[in-house]
């Protein structure tokens, strides 16, 4: 298939959210660290489903979000990922192809269902994951799509994603192809025990593949093991050419080789649900970076994305962000 030129193509786990509200007891009680992400096996899925309150359903995933969040902004994308041929994979293709986003990834006919990701978010907003991947891990490199990568700017790698080895070789593959058209890879750092789990992997895959590296300041750390923020950004410098750094409500920090850019956060309404607000962010960034604003003006985009989707339930814009960002002044580049 021949792909009109697109700006950002992401690679991650197909996943639909179940988000409801819980209290620091339900965690303790089903052995959840707050903040973070754990994997969990269809068994443990149903159990937790079947104790949560009354939730919202919604297609997630994290570089899944990334693509409807650049969307929204009236880029052009498209996605990769696998999803089961059942209810929730046929919910998860309506939704990020309504966006406008190519998903050309054929839906399995058997295995696992399609992921799904149980949110829970506590009195102060933070979530807490819980992920059945399902089909999403099935995901190789028979399903790049090389055709859709070489039209794209950017190619958006999931750091999620990295757990399964056969979605190890689609990562190196597609940031092969991409690079041999003259494009860029960007990745996602996603979870610090991701980075726990393949520091030394994603070292390789940063130095070698990765042009724009985003990560928020705990996952910097856990990749070079180090509290100290100025440690991992000399570091960084030598491996590539763009870092966003993400630090919550103290804003983020672009690096490149010559300089650094704080940004600061957005205030657009309360927080409701912190879910998305990473993948939002980039969303902002990868938008500015393929119409060519100037980093700082990424990052405000970023920062205003991550304050849009924390303002409400979901990790995905629930307004026209383009409409909203002009309106309040932000530069969006060119078409």
């Amino acid at each position: 298939m021949l792909f009109d030129p697109l700006d950002v193509v992401g690679i991650g786990n197909a996943i639909v959210d179940v988000i409801a509200s819980a209290d620091d007891a339900f965690l303790s009680e089903h052995g959840m660290r707050k903040g973070t992400m754990a994997l969990i096996d269809e068994p443990q899925a149903e159990t937790i489903y079947a104790a949560m309150g009354a939730a919202v359903v919604t297609s997630g995933g994290s570089a899944g979000n990334t693509v409807a969040g650049i969307a929204s902004f009236g880029g052009r994308t498209g996605f990769i990922g696998k999803v089961r041929d059942d209810a929730l994979g046929r919910e998860f293709r309506h939704d990020i192809t309504a966006v406008g986003a190519h998903f050309p990834t054929p839906a399995a006919n058997g295995g696992p269902a399609t992921a799904r990701c149980l949110v829970l978010v506590t009195p102060d907003s933070q979530r807490t994951l819980n992920t059945f991947l399902g089909a999403a891990a099935s995901l190789g490199p028979d399903d790049v799509d090389a055709a859709m990568i070489r039209a794209a700017a950017i190619t958006y790698l999931e750091g999620y994603l990295y757990d399964a080895p056969s979605a190890q070789r689609a990562f190196h593959i597609a940031a092969e192809i991409a690079h041999g058209a003259g494009r860029k890879v960007a990745l996602s750092l996603s979870d610090p025990f991701c980075v726990v789990r393949h520091r030394v992997e994603f070292l390789h895959l940063i130095d070698h593949h990765v042009d724009v590296l985003f990560g928020n300041r705990a996952e910097i750390a856990e990749l070079f093991e180090t509290d100290r923020l100025e440690t991992a950004i000399a570091r960084l410098r030598s491996l590539t050419e763009i870092v966003a750094i993400t630090s919550g409500p103290d804003g983020s920090t672009i690096v490149t080789q010559d300089d650094v850019i704080d940004v600061a956060t957005e205030r657009a309404g309360g927080v409701v649900d912190t879910t998305g607000a990473g993948d939002l962010y980039a969303a902002g960034v990868l938008f500015g970076l393929t119409h060519g604003l100037p980093l700082r003006e990424c990052g405000r985009l970023g920062s205003f994305a991550a304050a849009e989707v924390i303002s409400h339930f979901g990790a995905r814009p629930q307004t026209n962000l383009r409409a909203l960002a002009a309106k309040r002044g932000h530069l969006l580049g060119s078409e």
